[in-house]
């Protein structure tokens, strides 16, 4: 994939391909976003268009790949070696320091065969401070013609040392992605299962039931399609050393993944009781609650309005049943909950165990 295949209308990537034209591109960058997958996909871009046989070119300087040359489809086939990558490893999914000091031990070679040397290390976030101490005299002085690229869907979690010296571009806007039919669907539900007046145990172990085969179905798409990319499956024949590392990296990466996107379907839900929490708010005396003369309709239809823009989805009409049964300070305490169950999965607890007392714990 070239940058004309991708999104044009982002302004990092119009920032990094004017770089390019200028001849200015940075040393080191900081590439975040929603997705690693796309983030991974930019970096591997930059690195054919550095590396390019043929690219296309403004001011005599190199802005895009033709991602047809043997520099390009080797890259692309995750088999250049001026290109590195390194991720998390499987047990601890972290980012070692012994990854690290083996980085800047290739890095300091001169490429082998082409012009420019790229480093990218995947999910910077998990590089535990000892290994950034051995990286960043690296990070601020790499060897000439080389590039190191950091990718992160967490920016806030990467140490200040190592943001202090890259150049930021962002490819996200930090808000939650539009949810596509089948995420609605799933949406749609949960919030009507947790509607029903059950008060027993059993409707919300039917809950926590719908919540974990989501996220199983989650687990499995992200193996099939993190595995049919990985080189795994194009260089069987390789050293063994090599094919164990790629299938360490291969863990890691679907775990990293499949963290990102429980993350992200509990900040849906939170989301949407969010939406419970603005809706319980109407329960409190208003103008609504008063016999109004026909000079107060324009206010009432001004507050709906209001209202409905601050939804993220008005269409629920079980977020307004739910509403109706709990107080404002019960849908603030959900939310509360759902922070801290983010805040238990992201450590080393049992999942299922964790999303039990979290749902056990919601006020519906």
């Amino acid at each position: 994939m070239a940058f004309k295949d991708l999104s044009a209308t982002q302004q990092s990537l119009q920032l990094l391909q004017r770089s390019l034209e200028r001849g200015r591109l940075a040393h080191g960058y900081l590439f975040s976003g929603n997705e690693l997958e796309s983030l991974e996909t930019i970096a591997r871009t930059l690195a054919k268009t550095l590396n390019c046989q043929e690219p296309v070119r403004k001011n005599g300087l190199a802005v895009d790949c033709c991602d047809r040359c043997l520099a390009c489809q080797r890259i692309e086939r995750w088999n250049h070696p001026d290109l590195h990558w390194v991720r998390p490893e499987s047990k601890s999914r972290i980012i070692t320091v012994a990854q690290m000091r083996e980085l800047m031990r290739v890095i300091q070679l001169k490429p082998n065969e082409s012009r420019f040397k790229v480093a990218v290390i995947v999910a910077v976030d998990r590089l535990r401070p000892e290994g950034a101490n051995a990286f960043l005299k690296t990070l601020e002085e790499p060897p000439a013609d080389s590039v190191l690229v950091l990718l992160t869907t967490e920016p806030q979690r990467v140490l200040e040392t190592i943001v202090s010296r890259c150049s930021r571009l962002s490819f996200g806007n930090g808000s939650p992605r539009p949810l596509d039919a089948a995420q609605r669907e799933w949406l749609g539900d949960f919030s009507e299962l947790a509607s029903q007046e059950r008060k027993s145990l059993m409707g919300r172990y039917c809950l926590l039931d719908t919540l974990l085969r989501r996220l199983a179905a989650l687990r499995t798409s992200i193996e099939e399609s993190l595995s049919a990319r990985s080189p795994l499956q194009q260089h069987q024949d390789a050293e063994k050393n090599l094919l164990d590392r790629w299938e360490e990296e291969l863990t890691a990466s679907i775990e990293a993944e499949y963290r990102r996107h429980r993350a992200e379907l509990l900040g849906v839900l939170h989301w949407w009781l969010r939406d419970v929490w603005l809706r319980t708010l109407r329960q409190k005396p208003n103008i609504s609650d008063r016999a109004t003369s026909p000079a107060d309709k324009p206010l009432l239809a001004i507050a709906a309005g209001l209202e409905a823009s601050l939804l993220s989805f008005p269409e629920l009409a079980a977020t307004g049943r739910v509403a109706q049964r709990i107080s404002p300070i019960e849908a603030l305490e959900n939310l509360q909950i759902l922070d801290q169950l983010q805040r238990w999965l992201g450590g080393n607890v049992q999942e299922a165990l964790a999303l039990e007392v979290g749902l056990l714990k919601l006020h519906l």
